[in-house]
């Protein structure tokens, strides 16, 4: 038996090699995979667990899948447990056992070094099409799960080695596009065969025993820097609400989001009780969903040494009472939950500002937007194209928003528009910023853009989920919110407003416009550098009749007018009535 004394230079280079093994899984994935939902946006993960199934170490890409993959194993190891053997490789995607929406498939490899489990690999994958009523199976107006697509419950995909032909061919039969399926499952297999041989050569430099001690040690030394960082916090309570515009089926109906925050001494709860019940739409939260969320929020807010694992879990307690649109339970439709999930992570932050306005920016987007388009070729060969996009942060106490960048719950990127072209029946006619949409203040909101998606066959399904057209991205300390988001359609030359959620067909020369809202600015506009208003004009993202409304920065070309900015600027400070308030959810008129 270990004691806790070691050589800390040796458990350094054991944490790291750890890291470094799910790191290389996520390359894997990245380098094998067949789908741009994967390649491009790259919306997977990858993680290491030990032999009881807690999260040790998680690699690159996705902060939204923190919480995701620990409950998924949770359920495997509830229903396999000893039974697990060399050779085994477990599925899921039941969003009701621990998965998260059908799209998303689990795969688990346990581990055994000389007839015992020391670890378990596991992938995530956002799946092209898992089958259901709408090419790409998210569309947002699902009422129930059952019309979701293929819902697998955790099962065995390999046997001792041998694959299970019988689930095989029933994911072939229900999905539309099995070459790709099938090819991102053998990239998450690879994967994990990677992690497998890489982890046995750790277990033969440092030993079972040790590799054990080091594991468990791993998770206590997260928590110990969690509970020390969270020590530094100051102790209270701090709520926030913010609104989804809708649910996709219930038109126009808002949907609350409420978050209280407590933290005393070196815990804190995330508590969500006050959310929406559960909407009939498709925008309904898992509760590892939801953990996610407030596992990312708080993540920022803490330094950035403290390893992603199961013990910086338990530092945070989260709470969301089953029914509500932060937890939902069956039949609750979750295809487009992503949606909720990102808003969460801004809601969060709402709450954070007020606990620590120095440190917390305003917020982004509220993505990801989800655009999905698929059909049939005229050879009738099926064609699915689906891109989860962010496009802006809201200004920063420190800075301005980034510009066209995924919001950080996500690490997504954008899928390349010369690939998109050859490898899908679309033209990417459009995808520039947008000018005047950023929300102004001393640190303005990201730029967000606009694309035009032109459609090249006979017929097809788009679904489009997007939010923040009632309830905008909101701005601090006297920021002011971004621009909302805009759907359009235009057809033989007549452009017609879409609602921000919903499935229509397209015909061939069929344009989708998609314009993403601005991030929310932080702090006075009138305390912005004139500098950095006329930099932003010189690149097209302000006007000068906007410089001069948001900013009263006067422009003379290209140029300050800084006697005229001077004096426009004393006025409209003398004009003002009332503080800037804390938060702020209207765009000035």
């Amino acid at each position: 038996m270990l004691g806790r004394s070691y050589d800390p230079i040796e458990f350094e280079l054991f944490k790291n090699a750890l890291f470094s093994i799910a790191d290389e899984m996520a390359l894997t994935v990245h380098r094998t995979t067949y789908s741009a939902v994967l390649k491009d946006n790259m919306d997977y993960s990858t993680a290491f667990c030990d032999a009881d199934g807690r999260l040790v170490a998680q690699g690159l890409t996705l902060p939204s899948h923190l919480g995701s993959i620990p409950e998924a194993l949770g359920a495997v190891m509830r229903r396999y447990g000893e039974e697990m053997a060399e050779g085994d490789i477990f599925v899921l995607n039941d969003p009701f056992e621990g998965g998260m929406h059908l799209p998303d498939i689990f795969l688990f490899q346990p581990i055994f070094v000389d007839g015992e489990r020391v670890a378990i690999a596991a992938t995530i994958c956002h799946h092209t099409d898992v089958g259901g009523r709408v090419p790409g199976s998210n569309a947002s107006d699902s009422t129930e799960i059952y019309q979701e697509g293929l819902r697998i419950p955790p099962l065995r995909l390999y046997e001792r080695g041998k694959p299970n032909p019988t689930l095989h061919m029933m994911i072939e039969r229900n999905v539309r596009v099995p070459v790709k399926v099938f090819g991102d499952l053998r990239a998450q297999l690879a994967a994990c065969t990677i992690a497998e041989r890489a982890f046995k050569e750790l277990v033969a430099r440092y030993g079972v025993a040790r590799t054990r001690f080091y594991m468990n040690e791993l998770l206590d030394y997260a928590e110990r820097l969690t509970r020390a960082a969270l020590s530094e916090l100051p102790d209270g309570e701090w709520s926030f609400l913010d609104h989804i515009d809708d649910d996709g089926v219930e038109l126009g109906k808002p949907i609350p989001l409420r978050v209280r925050v407590e933290k005393r001494g070196d815990r804190m709860v995330v508590d969500w009780t006050g959310t929406s019940p559960q909407v009939k739409g498709a925008i309904n939260n898992t509760f590892s969903f939801t953990r996610s969320a407030a596992y990312c929020g708080i993540r920022s807010i803490l330094p950035s040494n403290i390893p992603n694992n199961e013990g910086y879990f338990r530092a945070i307690k989260v709470i969301a009472p089953p029914g509500t649109v932060a937890h939902g339970v069956l039949p609750a439709a979750c295809a487009a939950r992503g949606l909720t999930g990102f808003r969460m992570v801004d809601c969060l932050f709402g709450a954070l500002a007020m606990m620590l306005p120095e440190r917390v920016g305003a917020a982004g987007d509220g993505g990801n937007l989800g655009v999905s388009l698929g059909g049939w070729t005229k050879a009738r060969t099926p064609f699915i194209y689906v891109d989860f996009t962010c496009s802006a942060w809201g200004g920063r106490p420190w800075g301005d928003g980034l510009d066209g960048n995924s919001h950080m719950f996500a690490n997504m990127a954008s899928p390349s528009i010369e690939v998109t072209e050859a490898e899908q029946p679309i033209r990417i006619t459009q995808y520039e910023f947008l000018p005047d949409t950023m929300g102004a203040g001393q640190w303005r909101g990201g730029a967000p853009f606009a694309r035009e998606y032109m459609f090249l066959e006979d017929e097809g399904v788009l679904q489009v989920r997007a939010d923040r057209r009632e309830f905008l991205p909101f701005g601090l300390q006297g920021g002011q919110p971004g621009a909302p988001s805009m759907n359009w359609l235009i057809r033989e030359g007549k452009r017609e407003k879409l609602p921000s959620k919903f499935c229509i067909t397209l015909k061939y020369g069929d344009v989708f416009r998609l314009e993403v809202p601005g991030g929310g600015g932080w702090g006075d506009p009138l305390a912005r550098d004139p500098a950095l208003v006329a930099r932003d004009a010189r690149n097209g993202l302000v006007t000068p009749a906007a410089a001069r409304r948001d900013y009263g920065v006067v422009l003379s070309g290209w140029e300050v007018d800084v006697a005229a900015t001077d004096t426009l600027r004393t006025e409209m400070r003398a004009a003002r009535t009332a503080p800037l308030p804390a938060v702020v959810r209207e765009r000035a008129a």
